[in-house]
């Protein structure tokens, strides 16, 4: 028979799902870090079973993705020193505004940017760099001053057990 008239089933012509990506590189969390992706994985593990085979397949797979990063999660350096490091919040000037932010691990990060990740290109240039240092970025050299570096002691505190 002709391969036309073999079609078993319309899931065959979806478009294939793949895993969520992984950030290369190391896991590294701060102990909020860790708390935040083992209340993800309890809230997805105990979230009720979905009728919807879309839904289920999407918690699934998102299940998979943050056990993933339970178990690689290597906890950072608590930072020693003045240098910007995880775990550390940052005051810097760019392009004339002042901001302050605080270095994190990936699944740590938020959208309105108070958090960054290590990775991002904006941490990578204020990584190591102490108050007074200036870092180039955006192809520009010095365009980052440093003002001021601190233990961010909100990513420190380890999480309160009930």
């Amino acid at each position: 028979m002709s391969v036309a008239f073999r079609r078993e089933n319309d899931d065959e012509h979806l478009e294939p799902r793949f895993e969520l990506p992984l950030p290369a590189g190391p896991n590294l969390v701060t102990p909020r870090g860790h708390a935040l992706i083992a209340a993800r994985v309890a809230e997805l593990e105990q979230a009720p079973e979905a009728e919807d085979s879309d839904a289920r397949d999407t918690r699934t797979r998102a299940l998979r993705y943050w056990r993933t990063r339970l178990a690689t999660a290597q906890r950072a350096p608590r930072p020693e020193g003045d240098a910007v490091a995880i775990g550390t919040q940052v005051r810097f000037r760019l392009q004339g505004r002042e901001r302050t932010l605080i270095v994190t691990g990936h699944d740590e990060a938020d959208g309105d940017a108070t958090r960054i990740g290590f990775s991002a290109p904006l941490a990578r240039a204020l990584l190591g760099g102490m108050a007074g240092d200036r870092a180039g970025f955006g192809g520009r050299d010095e365009a980052i001053e440093i003002m001021d570096v601190a233990i961010a002691e909100t990513e420190w505190r380890e999480p309160q057990t009930g």
